[in-house]
């Protein structure tokens, strides 16, 4: 995000709040999603989040870019992004128990973890290719997009 805004004429001062509006909002969409995952089905709740990560990356792709756009886009990523993390735990345990949790939600943040290198990897290797993150970006949508596809039809219950 920082060399982004920077790309885009910003201040690096910018890219520094904004990741700090993101880590913030962090905290209050993952604590909503731990109450909201208590309540409604955890599925929903992350074909939700995963729509709503498409709509805002693509809303802010087609605003001008300004401060408060910046901000505003931050603000609501923040919310979004770790807001999975309550919701894909409490489906681990629904589905296969809390014995092995440890473990396998083990296995769903390794996952997470490669998916943000080669993220991050193909982000910087498709900007040396094209001198641009707009790729990146419409990636980022299009994986919401399958994201909420692929929870649609889980079914929250024991596994077998």
């Amino acid at each position: 995000m920082p060399a982004f805004l920077t790309d885009k004429g910003f201040d690096p001062k910018v890219g520094a709040w904004s990741i700090a509006v993101i880590g913030l909002c962090n905290v209050f969409g993952a604590y909503l999603s731990g109450i909201l995952s208590g309540r409604f089905p955890k599925r929903y709740l992350l074909v939700f989040i995963y729509l709503g990560r498409a709509v805002t990356i693509t809303s802010f792709l087609l605003f001008p870019f300004s401060l408060v756009t910046v901000l505003v886009f931050s603000a609501v990523m923040g919310f979004l992004w770790l807001a999975t993390v309550p919701a894909t735990s409490g489906l681990v345990a629904v589905m296969f128990g809390t014995r092995y949790m440890a473990m396998l939600y083990g296995i769903v943040f390794l996952g997470h973890q490669i998916g943000s290198f080669l993220g991050v990897w193909l982000g910087g290797w498709l900007y040396d290719q094209r001198g641009s993150y707009d790729i990146v970006w419409w990636l980022g949508v299009a994986f919401g997009i399958m994201a909420a596809i692929v929870h649609w039809p889980i079914r929250e219950r024991r596994a077998t």
